[in-house]
C-alpha cells in the first residue's frame, strides 16, 4: 500500500497517575512465590519491565479516549468539521454495544456527517484504524480522521494474581503462560490524520504493509467476549515464547515487503518504534529485522505492554523527547496476537503533540539497548 495524500498530522495521548512496580505485584504474589520458592525481581528480570500504570477503579474507556482526541486536536489546531472519520481501535471498550466510537463521538462535537464504528484486532487496533482511515483519505472520500483507543490493564493483572495465588496446582512451568498478563498496563493514544493539502506539519504516510500469519491464532487467547462493565474479570492464556518466534518471524516475512512499498533501502529507515511487548522481544526484533537498538525508542520500561496503543504512544514519546528529526523515515513496526502484522512508513518532519509529560521523571524513561 503506497499513499501519497496523507499525513499523519498530530498524536494525543494520555497516562494514568497510578504507577505499579513489578516488585509490588511480586509482593501481592507472595503465597505463589513461597509455595513455589521463586525468586524476587523474577518479573522485571524475565520481561525487562519495572512499572506499568493502571487507571483509577471504573475508569470507562471512553472517557481517556475523549481526553486524548481533544489533545490529537487541538495538536493539529484542526477544523473538528473536516474529521469525516472516527475509529475506536483498542481491545477494551464500554459495553458490547453500543460503538465506543459513538460516545467519544458526541463528547467531541464531531460532525454528524463523521463515520464512526469500533476495529478490534488485538494489539493491532489503532493501526487498523489508521489505514482504513488513510485508505479513505488517499481516495478522496474524507479529507481528515482520528482513530483512538484506550487500553485499562487493571481488571486483567488482579485477576491473573488472585488466580495465581488461589491455584495451588500450579507448577513453575505452568504459570508462564500467565506471565505475559503481568506486564500488561494502562494507556490512551489519538492519532489525527489528513489530507496532504491540509497539513501543517508535512508528516506523509509513505506506505504501509501487512500480513496475516493466522495458523498461530491459539498462541494467545482471552475467555468470552467481554467489554469493562462492572465484574469483568477478563484472564488471558499466552504461549509467550512460541508467540515471541512466531511474531518475529510474521515480522520479518512483512519487512521486506513494507521496505519495497516505501521504496526504502534498510540504510534508508532511519528511526523506528515497535509494539512494546518485552525485552527480550524487543531485543530479537532489532537482530532479526537488522536494526540498531539506538535507533528504535522505547517505553516498556515504565509503561509495560499497553495493547494497542503501545505503539502510538511510544511514537507521541519518540516526537516529545526530540527522538525523531525532520526529514527522517520513521518505521511504526506492529505485531500483535492472532498472528497480524501492520508496518507504516512516515517521512517525520515536524511533531505535533498533545500529551502530559510533566511528572515523570528521567530515570522513568530510560530503557537499556
Amino acid at each position: 500500500m503506497r499513499y501519497t495524500h496523507v499525513c499523519l498530522e498530530s498524536l494525543g495521548y494520555t497516562l494514568p497517575e497510578e504507577v505499579v512496580t513489578s516488585s509490588e505485584l511480586e509482593a501481592r504474589l507472595e503465597p505463589l512465590y513461597r509455595r513455589l520458592n521463586l525468586p524476587e525481581g523474577r518479573l522485571e528480570l524475565m520481561t525487562g519491565i519495572r512499572q506499568r500504570r493502571f487507571w483509577s477503579p471504573g475508569t470507562l474507556p471512553s472517557e481517556k479516549s475523549i481526553v486524548s482526541a481533544n489533545r490529537a486536536i487541538d495538536a493539529a489546531g484542526i477544523d473538528r468539521s473536516l474529521i469525516g472519520a472516527l475509529i475506536h481501535g483498542s481491545v477494551c471498550r464500554d459495553h458490547l454495544e453500543p460503538a465506543t466510537a459513538s460516545r467519544v463521538h458526541h463528547e467531541l462535537g464531531l460532525s454528524p456527517d463523521c463515520l464512526i464504528y469500533d476495529v478490534s484486532n488485538a494489539c493491532l487496533g489503532l493501526l487498523n484504524g489508521a489505514l482504513q482511515i488513510a485508505n479513505m483519505i488517499e481516495l478522496g472520500q474524507i479529507r481528515a480522521g482520528l482513530v483512538v483507543g484506550t487500553e485499562g490493564s487493571r481488571q486483567l493483572v488482579e485477576t491473573t494474581i488472585d488466580v495465581l495465588n488461589r491455584d495451588e496446582s500450579l507448577s513453575r512451568r505452568s504459570i508462564k503462560s500467565a506471565v505475559a498478563s503481568l506486564t500488561i498496563g494502562s494507556g490512551s493514544c489519538a492519532m489525527l490524520l489528513c489530507d496532504r493539502e491540509l497539513s501543517q506539519t508535512g508528516n506523509r504516510l509513505a506506505a504501509g504493509a501487512i500480513r496475516a500469519n493466522t495458523a498461530f491464532h491459539q498462541l494467545c487467547h482471552s475467555g468470552a467476549d467481554e467489554a469493562v462493565a462492572d465484574g469483568m474479570a477478563p484472564l488471558m492464556n499466552t504461549d509467550s515464547e512460541r508467540l515471541m518466534a512466531e511474531g518475529i518471524a510474521t515480522g520479518v516475512a512483512t519487512f521486506d515487503n513494507f521496505l519495497q512499498e516505501a521504496e526504502w533501502s534498510r540504510e534508508q529507515l532511519d528511526k523506528t518504534v515497535c509494539h512494546q511487548v518485552g525485552a527480550a522481544h524487543r531485543k530479537l526484533m532489532c537482530e532479526s529485522l537488522g536494526i540498531d537498538p539506538a535507533n528504535d525508542f522505547a517505553t516498556l520500561d515504565w509503561l509495560g505492554n499497553t495493547g494497542s496503543v503501545a505503539l502510538p504512544v511510544t511514537l507521541a514519546r519518540a516526537a516529545e523527547e526530540g527522538f525523531l528529526e525532520a526529514s527522517e523515515n520513521v518505521g511504526m513496526l506492529g505485531i500483535g496476537s492472532g498472528i497480524n502484522c501492520i508496518m507504516l512508513g512516515v517521512q517525520w518532519q515536524e511533531a505535533r503533540i498533545g500529551g502530559e509529560a510533566s511528572g515523570i521523571s528521567p530515570a522513568a524513561v530510560s530503557v537499556a539497548t
